[in-house]
């Protein structure tokens, strides 16, 4: 099948766009993506069981247990985070069998349980980032005329 050279373009600008995205990125930041991304996989497989795509879904609902599983968890630090990365490391559990179960059953229900659940965290850790950028930008003053270099 050939795609235009305008649909050929904006997926290399796409790809080129999330590769500068990703390399330049603090660890708050790739965490923020992976929940973007998540969520968008999240509303994809959706729309594919309301279309009856099961490929679609298929292919979605694997995102989002590999980001879940290989992003999500996988970045939690049990030992230093105490019970709150414990209680995100169960969170997560629950979503990648929900989202499992989603596909076995094409549950709109259980996806949308797991868009409700993932909701109100991906929220907090945007915030969180918004402090961390006022934080670096108060701590980063410029003296004497000049602005420091970033860390």
């Amino acid at each position: 099948m050939f795609t235009s050279v305008g649909t050929r373009s904006a997926q290399a600008y796409k790809s080129i766009g999330i590769e500068t995205s990703v390399s330049g990125a603090s660890s708050h930041h790739l965490v923020s993506l992976l929940f973007d991304t998540l969520q968008q996989q999240l509303l994809s497989a959706k729309s594919a069981m309301l279309a009856g795509d099961i490929p679609a879904k298929g292919r979605a609902i694997g995102r989002v247990v590999r980001i879940l599983e290989e992003g999500l968890k996988a970045s939690l630090d049990l030992s230093r985070g105490g019970e709150l990365a414990g209680n995100l490391h169960d969170l997560y559990n629950y979503c990648i069998f929900k989202t499992t179960e989603a596909n076995l059953r094409n549950s709109i229900a259980m996806v949308d349980e797991v868009i409700r659940l993932i909701a109100p965290v991906a929220d907090a850790w945007k915030q969180i980032g918004g402090q961390l950028d006022a934080n670096a930008q108060s701590a980063h003053k410029p003296e004497y005329g000049y602005v420091a270099a970033p860390h």
